[in-house]
């Protein structure tokens, strides 16, 4: 007779969610190359042989931390609607506010640092199918609100990069420099979309 206590043996769907915890906090520690399968299933308490069974490669199990951690397709669609009503400060915050929020969790950009670090194809992976998608729909409003003159001339795509630049050394300096705030993450938000749209708009153009 089975014992009312007894531990229910966890369903493959939840022993990939632990390898997949597992092996973020170890390669956002340790990096890709310095991280073994071998840590990976000791930290998940699980054989060597199980991970390779659901994750044949590293990069597999990197991918799939990459689907796990990146979500960025509501904030695109927030992003798409705003754009459509011609909103310049709903974009500009829906982005800000998306990186810039309280309690979010630094493996992902441990993640990122270490993509660029160890090699192109790791870069490739998390940059190409992650991030560039986001610059170029940025990009391609900012050069759409040039051609309604509602922002002066400037290069799209170096603008997509400079605003998102301000988010992410925001982010830099807090969650891996461990610099503390000084100013709420809405009046944090708020300030660097200001600053932003003050120094994209046309002057004398009223504001949306």
């Amino acid at each position: 007779m089975t014992p009312s206590n007894s531990r229910r043996r966890p369903s493959s769907q939840e022993r990939q969610a632990g390898l997949i915890a597992a092996a973020a906090s170890l390669f956002a520690a340790k990096g890709f190359n310095g991280t073994t399968t071998k840590e990976i299933a000791k930290s998940a308490g699980v054989s060597e042989a199980l991970v390779f069974k659901y994750f044949p490669t590293k990069r597999a199990l990197y991918a799939a931390i990459l689907a796990e951690k990146v979500t960025i397709n509501e904030l695109l669609e927030a992003v798409e609607e705003s754009a459509k009503k011609r909103d310049d400060r709903r974009v500009f915050t829906l982005i800000a506010a998306f990186r810039i929020r309280p309690h979010t969790d630094s493996t992902f950009l441990r993640l990122l640092l270490f993509s660029a670090l160890e090699g192109d194809e790791l870069s490739d992976m998390f940059f190409g199918k992650h991030h560039r998608v986001f610059y170029e729909r940025l990009a391609a409003y900012i050069d759409t609100r040039i051609g309604e003159r509602a922002f002066r001339t400037v290069d799209p795509l170096l603008a997509a990069r400079a605003f998102v630049g301000m988010v992410v050394h925001h982010r830099l300096l807090h969650e891996i420099f461990g610099v503390p705030m000084h100013r709420s993450h809405e009046e944090t938000v708020t300030t660097i979309v200001d600053i932003f749209l003050a120094g994209l708009r046309r002057p004398g153009r009223r504001r949306t």
